[in-house]
């Protein structure tokens, strides 16, 4: 969508696409579901993390090529799962030695790969380059358990000089587009990004077919139109995901800052739908016209905040996400952030509209359905961010909390979509001013301020507020006609008179 007045939006929901340059070129780690891995490890200490896989209980596969000088031999591969006594037990415990963390291996597992010569499995030979022998090892392994695990592979060579390993692993579940180059966790979320993206063009198509019909009956607001910023914004981060996803199920590697691309404007959407809320509870484009210059401060403030905290969030992932540790967003300081600012959010919107109900009492058939449906929705990240911590298994962790999160914004969309269809049988429909019309504010008792006289079914506060003030009711507004009148409404068309207030001169507030 073209927004007409892009200062404005620049001033009121803060800049993302700003921060893209910084964001992608921040140094990626290694992806830590990655199937297909390489490296040269040169490294003083004598028990090294690699990399993790969630194999399936059937299907694992790990294909390897290792090479290190023969003069470091001799190093095993360390093949840990997810019990209690294996991996938590060894990593990052500092009570633990080399020979303490190879102990709790399980020999009778096969857990070991000695990358020597007498080890048959390991398909070690010994190579001469420019004069310096090496140990090449090539061979594979496959995984056989009870259910999905995760799997953890390290390097170790107690009471030795240090680490040194040239590797590539290729890390699989079956041969499948669809499952192999995929972590178990990660199962199923090409299959639903592509099943949401389809659903999410449609649901932007028919706001686009609604914003039509409301722009003829010329009732297409503000918030509307930022319903329809934050769906297409959502189609554009599923489609994003859907290339990253169908990238890396080709060659296990991806593409990791179009991954990062996508959850910038998946929670772009977010952020423009909660502002849209806000603002539905406040009464704009309901029951007033412009917010206060307090409110769009206040408003400004914590857009602000929000967003800088998803940056944070989103830096925090890329950078101090332990690859050891199966991590979820919300398991960080600034996801608690996040939380905390839904929370604060949540209280802001139930005040919001407390106030117009009590103002506009007649607007309870929009109201009310509204409040309840979106405290559903307030509720579901919080909730959701509970259930992922302490109630999902973490080798099923990704691929559910995906699924949930495109539900809650399937949810939020497809309800606003039903309750502002434009259909002449909808009571609980919101808008009743046109977008070419003023309303009177009504004359404020003493020690009130203009925006909080409520006239009856028209805009509340038509006071000007200066170009220079940030103002959140700017967002896509549509000038009027130059040198038409100002249209009033018709007796028979259901729609309340106004009284003209325009100036001798031309009108710049509209």
């Amino acid at each position: 969508m073209e927004a007409p007045r892009g200062p404005a939006l620049h001033r009121l929901l803060p800049p993302l696409l700003p921060l893209l340059p910084l964001l992608l070129l921040l140094p990626l780690p290694p992806h830590a579901g990655a199937k297909y891995v390489r490296g040269n490890l040169s490294s003083k200490e004598d028990w090294v993390f690699l990399t993790r896989f969630c194999f399936l209980s059937d299907y694992g596969r790990l294909d390897f090529r290792f090479r290190y000088p023969e003069a470091k031999c001799c190093q095993n591969i360390l093949l840990y799962f997810d019990d209690p006594s294996q991996w938590p037990a060894v990593y990052k415990a500092a009570d633990k030695d080399c020979l303490a963390k190879e102990s709790v291996i399980r020999p009778e597992n096969n857990q070991v790969i000695n990358l020597t010569t007498q080890y048959a499995w390991s398909g070690c030979q010994v190579v001469t380059e420019e004069g310096t022998r090496y140990l090449s090892c090539s061979s594979g392994r496959s995984f056989r358990s009870v259910r999905e695990r995760w799997w953890y592979i390290a390097l170790s060579k107690c009471g030795g000089d240090g680490l040194q390993l040239e590797y590539e692993m290729v890390l699989t579940n079956g041969k499948s587009f669809w499952t192999q180059h995929f972590s178990a966790d990660e199962f199923g979320i090409l299959e639903t990004d592509v099943t949401f993206l389809l659903i999410f063009i449609l649901i932007f198509i028919l706001s686009c077919y609604f914003a039509y019909l409301l722009k003829a009956r010329q009732l297409l607001h503000t918030t509307y139109k930022m319903f329809m910023a934050a769906a297409g914004v959502e189609v554009l981060s599923l489609l994003f995901f859907c290339i990253y996803w169908g990238q890396y199920a080709t060659d296990g590697i991806g593409n990791e800052s179009l991954k990062i691309l996508a959850k910038l404007l998946f929670s772009s959407s977010f952020l423009i739908f909660l502002l849209m809320l806000i603002l539905l509870g406040k009464g704009f484009t309901v029951t007033r016209g412009r917010i206060s210059h307090s409110g769009s401060v206040k408003l400004s403030v914590y857009m602000t905040l929000y967003t800088l905290t998803h940056v944070v969030l989103l830096i925090y992932e890329a950078k101090f996400f332990d690859p050891g540790q199966v991590l979820y967003t919300y398991e960080s300081p600034a996801g608690y952030g996040l939380i905390g600012l839904q929370v604060v959010a949540y209280v802001w919107f139930c005040y919001a509209v407390l106030v117009s109900l009590r103002h506009f009492p007649e607007k309870q058939p929009f109201y009310v359905p509204f409040f309840a449906a979106y405290t559903l929705w307030f509720f579901a990240v919080p909730v959701m961010a509970l259930i992922a911590n302490f109630g999902i298994p973490k080798w099923a962790r990704e691929k559910i909390v995906n699924g949930i999160q495109l539900g809650i914004h399937l949810y939020a969309h497809g309800v606003f979509l039903i309750m502002t269809r434009p259909s002449a049988a909808n009571k609980n429909f919101p808008y009743h001013v046109r977008t070419s019309q003023i309303a009177s504010a009504g004359t404020p008792g003493p020690g009130e301020s203009a925006d909080k006289a409520f006239p009856q079914h028209v805009y509340g506060n038509v006071t000007f507020i200066s170009d220079s003030v940030p103002n959140f009711t700017e967002l896509f507004s549509i000038p009027p006609p130059a040198s038409s009148p100002l249209p009033r409404a018709a007796p028979d068309s259901g729609l309340p008179l106004f009284r003209d207030l325009r100036p001798p001169g031309p009108l710049r507030d509209l």
